[in-house]
């Protein structure tokens, strides 16, 4: 995972964050919902890079084991 897709994937959950918690400090349901969409949308984001770095990892260490032989 990029440090750039980091950034913008925590940026993003926060930004959830706050709009949640304004839309129920102003008894504002929709808003309140779209920011915990924003920060499931971002979750997913940042399960799936961590996925790709798992497997990128895994196939590092699977090519160094290989090359060591």
């Amino acid at each position: 995972m990029g440090l750039g897709d980091k950034i913008s994937n925590a940026a993003e959950e926060a930004a959830g964050k706050a709009k949640e918690g304004f839309g129920s400090a102003t008894d504002n349901e929709s808003l309140e919902a779209e920011g915990k969409m924003d920060q499931g949308k971002a979750n997913v984001k940042q399960g799936g890079e961590k996925v790709k770095d798992s497997a990128a990892g895994a196939f590092n260490d699977a090519t160094d084991d290989h090359n060591k032989h």
